[in-house]
């Protein structure tokens, strides 16, 4: 059985990539990604991650997550279990001293913050969005020369 942690991600994932109406479509979803539980169980982990109903686009009332987890519903989604092994980093792109990474829905932030904690010296500073990261470069520092700081940091 994989850990609680796991499963809450895996489900916060089915949440925000599908459509999701009853506990037995999210049961049934989860067990696709080799989560079995009870109702039980999964009534206690949607009551912990705050889930509620509200209507789609459709009309139909599905399960959503609260905004301040940061997870945003994405039209063509990975299944949870490949979304959970890949890194958040997505590209970076240069102009001048200014930099733009783009991440997976909802990683901007986390990313945001290490590369401030770790006070790269060719870095000034860092704004995250939800899915993009503006980041300052000091003068006369090159893009690889950021590159190579953060490659400790992001997967490049």
């Amino acid at each position: 059985m994989k850990v609680k942690a796991s499963r809450l991600e895996a489900l916060k994932m089915l949440i925000s990539s599908k459509e999701l109406s009853n506990q037995e479509e999210v049961l049934q979803a989860l067990k696709v990604e080799g989560f079995l539980l009870t109702q039980a169980t999964l009534s206690r982990d949607l009551k912990q991650l705050k889930v509620a109903k509200a209507a789609s686009m459709n009309g139909k009332y599905v399960y959503v997550l609260p905004n301040e987890t940061m997870y945003k519903r994405i039209h063509k989604p990975l299944s949870p279990t490949e979304m959970m092994q890949t890194p958040g980093f997505v590209s970076i792109n240069f102009s001048g001293n200014m930099g733009i990474i783009k991440t997976r829905p909802g990683y901007a932030s986390s990313i945001a913050y290490n590369i401030d904690s770790s006070d790269i010296p060719q870095i000034i500073g860092t704004i995250a969005g939800d899915d993009t990261i503006f980041i300052v470069i000091k003068e006369g520092a090159t893009p690889e020369d950021v590159k190579e700081s953060l490659n400790g940091i992001i997967s490049l």
